[in-house]
């Protein structure tokens, strides 16, 4: 995984299927690990639907938040 995948997951949408359209970090979990089962494609959006089913499994969500809204917290 790369940095910059993080901020892939809240602008990139899907390419094709049922949720063509939808951006890869608001799938379903349980869509996630359909695919998962089924086999993730090659290239980078396997990547992006790995790393998406491994924040909705283990509840991190919630940290691309603030990708999303481009506000990060001060340090």
């Amino acid at each position: 995984m790369k940095p910059e995948d993080l901020k892939s997951l809240v602008t990139v949408a899907m390419p094709y299927g049922k949720y063509k359209g939808r951006l890869i970090a608001d799938l379903p979990g349980a869509y996630l690990a359909w695919y998962a089962r089924k086999g993730f494609p090659q290239g980078q959006l396997g990547t992006l639907l790995t790393l998406a089913l491994e924040l909705d499994h283990n509840g991190l969500k919630g940290l691309l938040d603030p990708l999303r809204t481009g506000r990060f917290p001060a340090r």
